[in-house]
């Protein structure tokens, strides 16, 4: 049985074409980082604040963090780019940590509250 659930490339007569990268594929996988110290993943906790999917395989994504001397600062970002480089057809992946607009509670999803008892 084929997974669809992963995007694939095509065969043409001038060869391959590389997989087509989507915005759900490269959320899904930013969905599997969790902060370590809070039990939701950091896309639903609005860590997440733009997903450019570029030319050539190349995607950036500009995150923070829920505070600047979070102890996670360092890990994270590494883990996104990691989770994204899974993505088929990605070939390279900028993770860039913003500061502005700061977060707060309001970022996060209503899944997130629930979880966190934060409604």
């Amino acid at each position: 049985m084929n997974d669809m659930s992963q995007p694939h490339g095509s065969w043409t007569p001038d060869g391959e074409t590389p997989p087509k990268i989507t915005e759900t594929a490269v959320i899904d996988a930013i969905s599997s980082v969790y902060d370590p110290e809070i039990p939701v993943n950091i896309f639903e906790l609005g860590l997440i604040y733009t997903i450019d999917i570029l030319d050539e395989g190349k995607v950036k994504v500009e995150m923070t963090l829920t505070a600047p001397a979070c102890p996670s600062a360092q890990e994270l970002p590494l883990q996104v780019r990691e989770a994204v480089m899974g993505v088929a057809g990605v070939t390279d992946c900028e993770v860039e940590t913003v500061w502005d607009p700061p977060w707060d509670q309001s970022r996060m999803s209503e899944e997130a509250r629930l979880q966190l008892n934060m409604y």
